[in-house]
Order: C-alpha cells, then sequence, then structure tokens
C-alpha cells in the first residue's frame, strides 16, 4: 500500500521544462500544460499574425482534462446577468459619451487631425504611440482598429463570492486600510463609494482574479534599445497560488499555515533566458499584513545560493527588463502606512480607449520594420483613474496613476513618476478574455522606461491548474529547480 501511495504522488509530478511540456496524470488520463516551445511553434515572436491562443497548444478545452475544464466554464449569459447586477451596469451602456462621433472601425494615425476626438478618447501616453515605428521607442502603432465595446464579467464562482460578502468587508475609519479579518473571497467593493472610494476601487484589483487562483505561466519577451535593436530575450515559465480569497478549492484560505502566517499569495518565476540569468528563479510569499515587508528571495544559479532580498532589492529592475519587483502584474504594491505609505486619490473617472487581443493575433513586427504594433483591437471602457503618491521619500517613485476597468475591476495600465515628477515607466497588460470561463488573462505585456528609452514586450499565456500546491511556490523549489 505504501509504494502504491508513492507511485500515485509520482505521477502527479509536473515536470515543466524549455523545449518540452509538463505533464500530469488527471482522472486516470495523461495531459500536457504548453512550454516556451509551444509558443515558438504557434506564434513567431515578430511579422507573425497568426491567432496562437486558438491552436491546439492553447486551448483550453483541448490542454485540460475535461473535468477540469467543465468545472471552470459556466453558462455565459448567467455570468453577464448576475455580473451586472453585482455592478451596477453593462460597458455598453454607459459608453459612448465621450466624442460620440468616433464610431467603430479602422483609423489611421494621419486621421489624427481628421478626428481629433481620438485624443478625447486615449491616454497621452497611447497617443504619442499612435504612430508609425521609429526610434527611441518599440511597439507604436500606425493603426487602430476600433470594434464596439462589450460587456465583461467574471466568472459565476467568483460572482457569487461576491454577492455573498458584498458589504462585510470594511476598512478602517482612520487608515482606510483593509481589515483583513472582514474580508473572505470575491471582489470586496463591487460598488465602490465614501471617502475612501479610491482605496476601495484599489483593493478590487490587490483581490483580483486576473487568471484563476492556481495557475501555471508563461513568458516569451523582447527587450529593445532606443535604436530599435534588440537587446535582450527572456524567456521564463512561472506559478503563482493564491493563499486567500480562493474561489476555487479550498475556498477562502489555501491551508491553514496560510491563515497563521497571514499569507496571501505564493510566487516563483524560473528563468531560462538570458543567459546570464539562466536557472534564475524568483520567489515570493506576499503578506496581508499591510505593515509587514513581504518575503521575496532570488535563487542566483551562478552563485549556487538564495538570496533574501532586502526592501531596497525590490525596487530594483527585474531581469534587465523596464519594470522592477513591485511591479508584478503591472503594480502590487499594497496600501501601508508603514511599509511604503502612500496616498490614494480617485482623479477621474473616464472612458477610454484601450486595447485587446482576444485569440492571440495581435504581433509586432521586426526591428527592421520598426517593431510596430499591428492587430490590436480597441474598445471603449470605463474607467477608474487612481493617483498613488508614495510618501516614502526613498521610494524609487513619486507617484503612479493607475487606470483600472470600473466594469471588471481589471488594471490595464500605470505610469509611474519618479520623485521629480518626470514619467518613468509605464507598464499595461493586453486583455485577453476567455467568454466560457469569464475570466481574463494577461495577453501581452508592455513596459517602456521613458528615462532611459527602453521596451520591453512579451507574449505570455496563463492556464489555470486547480491541483496546484505549495511545492512549486517553495524555498525548496528555487534550489532543485535552479540550474
Amino acid at each position: 500500500m505504501k509504494n502504491l501511495k508513492m507511485f500515485i504522488i509520482c505521477l502527479w509530478v509536473v515536470f515543466a521544462a524549455f523545449g518540452m511540456r509538463a505533464t500530469k496524470l488527471w482522472a486516470g488520463g495523461e495531459f500536457k500544460l504548453p512550454a516556451v516551445k509551444d509558443i515558438e511553434d504557434n506564434k513567431k515572436f515578430y511579422d507573425d499574425p497568426r491567432p496562437w491562443y486558438t491552436s491546439d497548444a492553447f486551448n483550453y478545452k483541448k490542454i485540460l482534462p475535461p473535468d477540469v475544464y467543465s468545472e471552470l466554464t459556466y453558462d455565459v449569459e448567467t455570468m453577464k446577468k448576475l455580473w451586472a447586477e453585482i455592478v451596477g451596469f453593462k460597458a455598453p451602456d454607459v459608453v459612448n459619451k465621450t466624442a460620440p462621433e468616433i464610431k467603430p472601425g479602422v483609423y489611421s494615425c494621419k486621421d489624427k487631425e481628421q478626428y481629433p476626438g481620438l485624443k478625447m478618447l486615449m491616454t497621452e501616453y497611447h497617443y504619442n504611440r499612435f504612430k508609425p515605428g521609429a526610434p527611441p521607442f518599440a511597439g507604436n502603432f500606425p493603426e487602430m482598429k476600433i470594434v464596439p465595446t462589450r460587456q465583461y464579467y467574471n466568472a459565476l464562482s467568483i460572482a457569487e463570492a461576491t454577492k455573498n460578502n458584498t458589504g462585510k468587508t470594511m476598512l478602517n475609519d482612520k487608515t482606510g486600510i483593509i481589515e483583513e479579518e472582514t474580508y473572505m473571497n470575491g471582489y470586496p467593493f463591487p460598488m465602490p463609494e465614501g471617502k475612501f472610494k479610491a482605496n476601495q476601487i484599489y483593493y478590487n484589483w490587490l483581490k483580483r482574479y486576473w487568471g484563476w487562483d492556481s495557475k501555471y505561466g508563461l513568458m516569451d519577451a523582447r527587450g529593445f534599445s532606443g535604436s530599435l535593436r534588440e537587446d535582450f530575450v527572456a524567456i521564463a515559465d512561472f506559478w503563482k497560488l493564491k493563499l486567500k480569497g480562493r474561489v476555487m478549492d479550498p475556498p477562502g484560505w489555501f491551508d491553514k499555515r496560510a491563515q497563521l502566517q497571514g499569507e496571501s499569495d505564493g510566487y516563483s518565476f524560473r528563468y531560462y533566458s538570458p543567459r546570464d540569468l539562466f536557472g534564475n528563479v524568483i520567489g515570493y510569499v506576499k503578506y496581508l499584513n499591510p505593515d509587514k515587508f513581504d518575503q521575496a528571495m532570488l535563487y542566483v544559479a551562478t552563485l549556487r545560493r538564495v538570496r533574501l532580498m532586502s526592501a531596497t532589492d525590490v525596487q530594483d529592475s527585474v531581469g534587465g527588463a523596464d519594470a522592477i519587483y513591485l511591479d508584478d502584474d503591472v503594480c502590487t504594491q499594497k496600501l501601508s502606512t508603514k511599509v511604503f505609505p502612500s496616498k490614494m486619490e480617485l482623479i477621474a473617472e473616464r472612458e477610454l480607449l484601450l486595447p485587446n487581443n482576444h485569440d492571440g493575433s495581435a504581433y509586432v513586427t521586426s526591428p527592421a520594420k520598426g517593431v510596430e504594433y499591428h492587430n490590436l483591437e480597441w474598445e471603449r471602457r470605463p474607467v477608474y483613474v487612481l493617483k498613488m503618491t508614495i510618501l516614502d521619500k526613498n521610494f524609487v517613485y513619486g507617484h503612479r496613476i493607475i487606470y483600472i476597468d470600473r466594469e471588471t475591476f481589471f488594471l490595464r495600465l500605470v505610469e509611474n513618476y519618479d520623485r521629480k515628477g518626470r514619467l518613468y515607466r509605464t507598464n499595461e497588460l493586453v486583455l485577453t478574455f476567455v467568454p466560457e470561463m469569464g475570466m481574463a488573462t494577461w495577453g501581452d505585456s508592455f513596459s517602456q522606461d521613458h528615462l532611459d528609452f527602453h521596451t520591453s514586450i512579451a507574449h505570455n499565456f496563463i492556464v489555470p491548474v486547480p491541483w496546484l500546491s505549495r511545492d512549486k511556490v517553495s524555498l525548496e523549489y528555487l534550489y532543485k529547480t535552479g540550474k
């Protein structure tokens, strides 16, 4: 019996390695998680308009076991109806108020003067990129395809948890910091209001369900200098495990340890490229206590040692990219009065055009062609605009401008300014949505350093892994997986 138990445990191990797929046994049948090589086989980084999310290697229905896929899919109309009830509106009903003359269709950057309403509907950052590809930044787009606004919604399990817990989550009357003992799961503030409305909106993001509770992901990224020369290739895979606020089984807390130690998330990120980072693994345990620094660790392959990172280290750029460690998921800096204290303000509610890439057909051209973005679909979205002023004078940023979708609470874009008020870094996620699951995930991610004239662009894919345990987000994983 003991040998049989050991045999079953061994079969449940996931092997995720560059150039091969991770294999898993589930309900008596074998299936394979995609690997970075599958991205290469289905989507070349340059000049490739193939809709790679619909390929067999990345089709959720084909890569997930049937019982898992069935458990994570719901009736679309039921999800739409319930989510509209929870947030109080549908996005298509509240847009088209700004510059109504801008209709769905294709617009060229040459149309800017002819259609001044385009500027009203775009952030300055996006408007400045609406032009042909040229130095010093990669990722300009010479045309825009505007499509009708869609209603987005969350998975039925998330919506039901949100509805069941509406009105239960509390903020401290003086600080606006969340009282964690009052929060169970779901989005804590589906209809933000009151003097701490900005905090409520941001907490909806911090408690986000951006790609399931337990997930495995792939990243294929490129970096570009101010001359549009490709200067690095970053290839990685990662695991994320939500430890509190879960809607997957187990709901709420993941385990007793998470509850006793006040853990919110576990995270590991393994590099295969660039060469000098090969075998490096980043590990995180994030804490709910607003006054407690998160535990950040890095396995340094060249030293064969695990390094515990300090508070200063988490402000360093990640692997040569245009983001710091606290820019994970574009912005995960928690609200605190002691750990990088900040002040949140709601400065606007706007209607903005934002880009989507639902089937993966968006692509970038090669450096010789200007590293232009093509095939993005732009939608009018109702958006909250927040300002996070960082009160710690030693922090790398002076303030952040944060754009959060009002219907879904998905954070789409962050503009980070330095202590002198100059635009320093921008980070955004291009929305990819899975209708039958009611789930938004990372599509392409896009970062720019506006002081060093550098751009990072990544193709990403996320898949739910409900069986994920702590072994993939542990200290042991760092030194056993690192090379």
